[in-house]
């Protein structure tokens, strides 16, 4: 695989944490350490089976996250944050202050956990 080319350090970053599901699914994990698939699919709303399978491999392939497969029957995965996705909390908690701040009447908040822990 070829080199990312990249404008600036801003850019690194963007690339591995845009997606619509990723900060969510680093801000869970960064809390609660370790997930299952299932638990981070009822998390969500409205996301598909898909589109967490490939926001989850792609924050692993960046090492953000870990998958971890356990030789049981049926197979359990978990993903865990790893040091380097757990170094990303400071700028997740400046995002949500952020938007805190700048939530308006345009937005309503469907889980109500965000509200609670934020």
């Amino acid at each position: 695989m070829g080199k990312v080319k990249v404008t600036c350090e801003m850019e690194v970053t963007l690339k591995m944490i845009s997606g619509k599901y990723k900060l969510l699914i680093l801000e869970s994990l960064i809390k609660n350490r370790t997930k299952r698939f299932s638990q981070l699919m009822s998390e969500f709303n409205n996301i598909s089976q898909r589109t967490l399978t490939n926001q989850l491999r792609e924050l692993e392939q960046d090492s953000l996250i870990e998958r971890i497969v356990y030789a049981e029957v049926p197979p359990r995965v978990e993903y865990s944050i790893t040091d380097k996705g757990y170094s990303l909390k400071t700028i997740l908690e400046l995002m949500c202050e952020w938007g805190k701040k700048n939530t308006d009447n345009r937005f309503e908040f469907t889980n109500t956990q965000y509200l609670d822990n934020n």
